[in-house]
């Protein structure tokens, strides 16, 4: 998105963020990391890249 054209409170750092288990495909959502899912796998944030 080109600068200045941000979305308000589209990164708002007071929001909680959702996650997605890269083993399972489990979706959680939470203010801070959530550490390790139940299965093993780690959690990524969906709202970053995976590259």
């Amino acid at each position: 998105m080109p600068h200045g054209q941000d979305v308000e409170h589209e990164n708002d750092p007071a929001e909680s963020s959702k996650y997605e288990c890269l083993q399972c495909g489990d979706i959680v959502e939470s203010d801070s990391h959530p550490g390790a899912c139940d299965c093993g796998g780690d959690f990524q944030n969906r709202a970053k890249s995976l590259e």
